[in-house]
């Protein structure tokens, strides 16, 4: 079947734990982590062409060959051989710098473009591809709920993550990813999760030991001032347990009631713009719009 367009919806995701297990031969720093992709989308609409261009209305993400976006087109059509391009439109729905979208918009296209040209392309496929794009893609694709070790090139699918709601406030000033790090190394952390008892606490579908085994070496380093505060008032709204996500900023509190996640939703927008009530999902970037040659628009 040949389509003309499609459009994709591909999860955000968050860090239920991160810790930093070492230093690995190339110099990256070797991660522990357990992911989750929540309800929250990046909006990607690919339409056939025989060029290549990329549109971000209302995003002040600079439009250039480093987009993972346009990475991740090159790195398709090349792996395909397909003499062919596309006009990309993606929404940005997910905060920026926040430690939330991580390869999503790149993972939204390749199964977009896997979808418009009929590729079919497998899940390993598409991960292979991500992981030239970047090393948090191959999740991105995968979605879900996941251990993941390495540079994030090390996956391991879990069961679903026990039924909760998941509160996510951005704050004012993003992270910079390499400079959280670096600080990282001069600083250290004097938080490292257990992400192991997550592991069997999501295997046991035991919410209070998934939030018990919490944590985020990446916190105390991350130079987001705002990060406590938002802590503060997501547990005084009844989270069970706060934290920033990834590199930062973004701080997420989980809660096992969704009252009283609505507090928690009400009172952190009276100080911040970007406030989300969201829910874990089940898996990574789906096609939801197919439009076929002809169709009306």
């Amino acid at each position: 079947m040949q389509y003309r367009s499609v459009t994709v919806l591909a999860p955000a995701k968050l860090n239920l734990s991160l810790d930093v297990v070492g230093t690995l031969p190339n110099g990256y720093h070797d991660l522990d982590m357990v992911m989750q992709t929540i309800d929250l989308y990046e909006k990607i609409t690919l339409r056939r062409s025989n060029d290549l261009s990329l549109t971000l209305p209302g995003s002040f993400v600079p439009v250039n060959d480093k987009n993972t976006a346009v990475k991740a087109a090159l790195a398709f059509f090349d792996y395909t051989g397909l003499l062919a391009g596309v006009d990309m439109t993606i929404y940005k729905r997910v905060p920026v710098r926040a430690g939330m979208a991580g390869g999503s918009a790149a993972a939204g296209v390749l199964v977009g473009l896997n979808e418009l040209y009929g590729a079919h392309l497998s899940m390993s496929e598409l991960c292979a591809i991500g992981a030239g794009i970047g090393a948090d893609v191959p999740f991105a694709l995968l979605g879900g709920t996941c251990r993941v070790r390495g540079v994030g090139d090390l996956m391991k699918a879990l069961p679903p993550c026990p039924d909760c709601r998941f509160v996510v406030a951005m704050p004012s000033v993003g992270v910079s990813t390499p400079e959280a790090f670096a600080r990282y190394d001069t600083m250290g952390s004097p938080v490292h999760p257990d992400c192991e008892a997550q592991e069997q606490a999501i295997r046991d579908c035991n919410l209070a030991g998934v939030c018990a085994a919490g944590g985020n070496a990446l916190e105390h380093c991350s130079g987001a001032v705002e990060t406590p505060a938002i802590c503060k008032t997501l547990r005084e709204h009844g989270a069970v347990m706060a934290q920033m996500t990834g590199s930062g900023a973004a701080v997420f509190g989980i809660f096992d009631d969704e009252n009283a996640a609505r507090s928690a939703v009400a009172a952190l927008k009276n100080g911040y713009k970007q406030v989300y009530l969201c829910k874990p999902t089940h898996g990574g970037p789906r096609v939801t719009v197919r439009r076929l040659f002809g169709a009306k628009k």
